[in-house]
């Protein structure tokens, strides 16, 4: 995701990202006066500085919000890359890693459009694309989506 997120940004290609954390995170420090705020009962809490500004939003028993809503959320940009909501429908492209105990996702889910992989002889009826080949990848994702990448690197 790293590289992706480089690669397209070096080709004047604004991005964000949002991930799915299956466990619970915190972004906060106990002690400062956001953490507080939020142990305090605020429903969001805002911190913003020069370089920066971060929005927490205490779900406080609501429901998890789903992909949808959380991409309404976001300022709007060329492209949105997501890690993770494996149930929504939108297209994936599957990370699968030699000696992964996982079984291969794509095999089940139509919604996997390709698969980054550095298994050599990978068989399947989807593209295979090399896991290392970071241009490769963000070239079908950007065929995928209709971004043209020679077009945004000239204006970038």
């Amino acid at each position: 995701m790293v590289r992706l997120v480089q690669f397209f940004t070096q080709q004047g290609i604004t991005v964000s990202t949002v991930k799915h954390a299956h466990h619970g995170f915190d972004v906060d420090q106990p002690g400062k006066d956001s953490f507080l705020h939020r142990e305090a009962g605020a429903r969001e809490v805002l911190v913003a500085s020069a370089n920066r500004f971060a929005l927490m939003h205490e779900l406080r028993g609501q429901p998890e919000p789903g992909l949808d809503e959380l991409l309404a959320r976001l300022s709007p940009v060329s492209l949105v890359l997501v890690e993770g909501f494996k149930a929504h429908s939108h297209p994936k492209l599957e990370v699968y890693r030699r000696g992964g105990q996982s079984p291969l996702v794509a095999e089940v889910d139509k919604t996997v459009v390709a698969v980054a992989t550095d298994v050599a002889d990978l068989v399947i009826d989807r593209p295979v694309l090399p896991l290392d080949d970071t241009r490769a990848i963000a070239s079908f994702i950007a065929t995928t989506v209709g971004l043209d990448l020679a077009q945004s690197h000239s204006a970038g």
